[in-house]
């Protein structure tokens, strides 16, 4: 079905335009055209000029609305993270178990393939946190499953996930260059994070190809004048980097002057969690944060506008750039079929409409 929004001030991803109206058929964006001059037959949506901008992706989530993914591992925890997700203005997801037992990562690969079976919606793939990270920047991830990685083992995994898992982060330190190679060359989103690796070390794997890095400040080394660790590699790389905006996670002076550092390579991730009780990873709600029972912070409150809120309003990163780092920026890291995160001919009909106090008010998707 053809339709077109009008009456709205559109942040495309790269720019912004006005009097303009957005032509969508059959879910894809068909064109950008004067309002003037669009067909009067089409089916038109009065937007009551509000602003619209591409709708956001959070490639790290673990659960929502009280359904941790690795303690359900079932279609009803990723429709509950979806849910979650749009409240935020989040249309596509990736779901993510932390370190864990392969029998947990085998039961999360042929949960997501039920999901997308029975028309799932936004769920881009499994992002596997783990297990092949240091037990020393482990933060809240169970010692127990850490383990350095054997080839036999990753390809049995790879086998069993193929088109599910999407990305994994892993520690540089604790894989051969063949294991990175081998990940990057079946499609996988390679990510290092939850490291102790020294500045050479970091650089060394990233030459390979490594194209991101996870969370940073957390659960890596950091950048000192001596040892610049992980922190000071992605910094002087071409690495993308995800930085959870909480102001808990990270100091908003840290990501202020980590965006200026790195510019369009910094995206935001919510690492949320949600409330459990069950299971290896029991998460408990601390008003704006989450934690273990005995304290450790295992993930955030965090929705993507959040993100974008919280930077804009405490780390002097101007509007645009903060939409562009919920959308534009993690959707350079996907290889799909489907073009996310800008709003341009050719492109997915996923948009967040909002308010000019970054209020939502729609989620078209």
């Amino acid at each position: 079905m053809r339709k077109a929004y009008t009456n709205c001030n559109i942040f495309t991803g790269a720019g912004r335009l006005t009097g303009k109206a957005i032509l969508v058929n059959n879910n894809i964006i068909e064109d950008i055209s004067d309002e003037k001059n669009i067909d009067r037959s089409l089916q038109q949506e009065d937007l009551e000029g509000l602003n619209i901008a591409p709708a956001f992706i959070d490639l790290q989530i673990y659960g929502g609305n009280g359904k941790l993914f690795s303690a359900e591992l079932n279609v009803e925890a990723l429709q509950a993270t979806y849910k979650y997700c749009l409240g935020g203005g989040c249309t596509q997801f990736m779901i993510t178990i932390a370190t864990n037992t392969i029998d947990v990562f085998l039961k999360g690969i042929e949960a997501v393939k039920a999901y997308w079976s029975q028309g799932g919606k936004g769920l881009l793939g499994l992002h596997l946190e783990g297990p092949y990270l240091n037990p020393e920047k482990r933060g809240a991830h169970i010692y127990e499953y850490i383990k350095t990685p054997a080839m036999e083992e990753v390809k049995m995994l790879l086998n069993k996930g193929r088109g599910v898992i999407k990305m994994i982060t892993v520690a540089p330190e604790m894989c051969s260059e063949e294991i990175i190679t081998y990940l990057m060359e079946q499609d996988i989103i390679v990510s290092v994070g939850h490291s102790n690796a020294t500045y050479h070390e970091a650089m060394q794997k990233i030459s390979l190809g490594i194209p991101a890095a996870t969370h940073l400040f957390n659960a890596m080394s950091a950048f000192q004048s001596r040892q610049p660790g992980m922190v000071g590699a992605v910094y002087n790389s071409n690495v993308k980097s995800s930085i959870v905006a909480d102001g808990i996670h990270v100091d908003f002076v840290a990501l202020s002057i980590s965006k200026r550092l790195m510019g369009d390579r910094l995206f935001f991730i919510t690492d949320a969690v949600t409330e459990a009780s069950v299971g290896g990873y029991q998460h408990v709600f601390k008003g704006d944060r989450y934690t273990l029972p005995n304290g450790t912070l295992s993930g955030s409150a965090l929705t993507m506008m959040q993100a974008v809120k919280n930077a804009v309003a405490f780390a002097d990163i101007p509007r645009e750039e903060a939409l562009r780092m919920a959308s534009t920026y993690p959707a350079q890291l996907l290889n799909e079929k489907k073009q996310f995160g800008r709003i341009e001919k050719n492109y997915a009909a996923d948009f967040v409409v909002f308010d000019d106090a970054l209020n939502i008010k729609r989620v078209i998707c």
